[in-house]
């Protein structure tokens, strides 16, 4: 059974729209999970410098442009959700990441059996 061209050319069109709508989403992805990374350090960063501090310390928290004095084990705890937060956004991502290459190189590989099986013409 043989395909007409228009719908040979159909497929071909609709397979690449696949992997070019997989390789951006999968790129938007891992620019997010790098972000995501990148602010998750910067919070154990301060979670490690607060834990530091000896003693019973005024902490202040930046709100829009002013700054309000919060209670240190707030301020720890505040910290930790945000991280455990930004930990489950990463590990999503990098499951999005992981599925979005997955569909691309199954389009990629379609892709390549088609060109591959089709005939030569002279």
């Amino acid at each position: 059974m043989s395909l007409s061209d228009d719908t040979l050319r159909k497929i071909l069109v609709q397979i690449q729209q696949t992997a070019v709508q997989s390789q951006r989403a999968l790129n938007i992805a891992v620019q997010q999970t790098t972000a995501k990374d990148r602010e998750r350090r910067i919070l154990q960063l301060t979670i490690d410098e607060i834990s530091g501090i000896q003693g019973d310390v005024n902490l202040y928290k930046g709100v829009g442009k002013m700054f309000m004095m919060v209670p240190r084990k707030e301020m720890e705890k505040e910290l930790k959700d945000q991280e455990k937060e930004l930990a489950d956004d990463i590990s999503n991502l990098t499951k999005k990441s992981k599925y979005l290459e997955k569909q691309f190189n199954d389009a990629q590989a379609q892709l390549r059996d088609i060109f591959h099986h089709a005939p030569k013409q002279q």
